[in-house]
């Protein structure tokens, strides 16, 4: 009996240690588990504070983003205002209080340094009051030196970062009545300079590079917009003085040119009135001469013979001058009636050929001509064209050497006829060819010596092409020959 008892005793206790081992197990097993929920609890809370930060800096990033993103903006619309006008009080009116607002600040000050005055001058003023602004400008100018050497060494002052030699922080948040600021040189091309200035009042509200950077765009935008305004106003203003210099020297010209007609007109109605005064005496010379030279009177010696053959031939002279006068005189006062027509350009030259042939004969000259077949017809005054032909191989007659050329050309196009008069004469001299036209010249030479002329024979020819619309010029070289060239229109 004691032995059942004492067995179930035993059994008893092994049940009970074999239950409390087991238990002793589970126990570990769920201090294992409580320390690896434990150790995930503190990863997961670590995790979620790294989340919270992150999640943190990214809306503060976005933050900074969303006012970067509206600075430029803002930014934008401010250059976008100061480009739209050239005037220089006009530039800084155009930047107003909602720009800077938006740029994150809410006070502005601009000034201009002025050489002749030796001070800056107040262009912009927001967010302070004119007694305010007034304290701050006389401030400025009573510490210039400060700011003419920020200006010059191109450095930014900023509550983040002042350089050296620069007021202190606090003195310029006294002075300019802020908490923050940022003040940036505006520099120009023309030599102008001056800064802008911004600030606020709020503390929440720190200075950051990004505002730094729209400051001095901000400030680059108003110096480029100043150069263009000065270079405006140069570039009116010269245009204004252009205008008063051209209009002045065409008033002067308009009546020089007046005067000039009133001369012309004076000089050809004496040439008109003399000529017709010399025609008289000169016919009665002449006619004089005639009826001694014939033996009307009686007879004549020999030696009164010769002399009044001069005297014939010498009137003959002033008689083809005096024609000549009055003809340029006519045509130049428009006196001469012109009849152009349609005429045979080769029909003309040949004429003039048969005229002058045994003239060219008796030098042994060559004359050929080259009339193209576009340039046959022409509109012209016959008998005019014909006395320019006749002066012009006259000419070449006169200074071209015996066994010499003179060629006849033309050419046409843009229904204008050139004709180009060539001989292989002695040439005219450089520095004659530009006086050649006017009247009474004659080039200084060995043939002009010996033979008589007026000086006149070219000048008409210059009347007539001009009177045909036409231009006449020389090309020569001594030595080598002479070109006159002359224009008509193509009928």
């Amino acid at each position: 009996m004691f032995a059942l008892i004492f067995f179930s005793a035993c059994l008893a206790v092994t049940v009970l240690v074999v239950s409390l081992f087991s238990k002793m197990q589970r126990l570990k097993e769920l201090e294992g588990k409580i320390a690896a929920l434990n150790f995930s609890l503190e990863e997961m809370d670590e995790q979620a504070k790294l989340i919270m930060r992150t999640d943190i800096e990214l809306n503060k990033t976005q933050e900074e983003l969303d006012k970067k993103v509206a600075g430029l903006d803002a930014l934008q619309k401010l250059s976008r205002q100061i480009s739209t006008t050239l005037e220089e009080k006009q530039i800084f009116n155009k930047i107003d209080n909602k720009y800077l607002e938006e740029l994150g600040f809410e006070k502005s000050l601009a000034f201009l340094w002025k050489n002749i005055e030796r001070e800056f001058r107040l262009y912009l003023c927001l967010g302070y009051t004119q007694d305010e602004s007034e304290k701050i400008r006389a401030a400025i100018n009573a510490n210039k030196d400060y700011f003419l050497e920020l200006i010059q060494k191109g450095s930014t002052a900023s509550s983040v970062s002042v350089p050296g030699g620069f007021l202190a922080k606090d003195k310029v948040n006294h002075l300019f009545l802020v908490h923050s600021f940022i003040i940036c040189p505006v520099l120009t091309q023309e030599g102008d300079k001056g800064f802008i200035f911004v600030g606020t009042l709020d503390i929440e509200t720190p200075i950051t590079k990004g505002g730094q950077e729209f400051i001095s765009i901000l400030a680059n935008q108003i110096a480029q917009t100043l150069d263009n305004a000065r270079l405006f106003e140069k570039t009116w203003r010269s245009q204004q003085e252009l205008e008063m210099k051209v209009e002045e020297r065409t008033r002067q010209l308009t009546g020089a040119l007046e005067e000039v007609r009133k001369m012309s007109k004076r000089k050809s109605d004496f040439i008109s009135s003399v000529s017709h005064e010399l025609r008289t005496p000169l016919t009665s010379i002449k006619g004089y001469a005639a009826i001694l030279l014939a033996g009307k009177l009686g007879a004549l010696p020999e030696e009164i013979k010769e002399r009044l053959e001069k005297i014939n031939r010498h009137s003959d002279e002033l008689v083809h001058m005096v024609n000549d006068l009055l003809d340029i005189s006519r045509i130049e006062s428009g006196k001469v009636d012109m009849k152009i027509e349609s005429q045979d350009l080769k029909a003309i030259v040949e004429k003039v050929f048969d005229l002058l042939s045994e003239q060219l004969k008796a030098k042994n000259i060559s004359f050929s001509s080259n009339i193209a077949e576009n340039c046959q017809k022409i509109l012209a005054d016959r008998s005019q064209i014909e006395r320019v032909f006749i002066n012009l191989i006259g000419n070449a007659l006169k200074f071209t050497p015996e066994n010499g050329k003179i060629n006849i050309s033309a050419t046409g196009a843009n229904k204008i006829v050139q004709v180009d008069v060539k001989d292989t004469g002695f040439g005219i001299p450089e520095e004659a060819q530009e006086h050649i036209f006017e009247e009474f010249y004659r080039v200084d030479n060995a043939i002009n010596q010996k033979v008589k002329g007026t000086g006149l024979g070219l000048t008409l020819i210059k009347h007539i092409i001009e009177a045909h619309q036409g231009k006449i010029w020389v090309k020569s070289k001594l030595g080598e020959g002479s070109t006159f060239s002359f224009t008509l229109k193509a009928a």
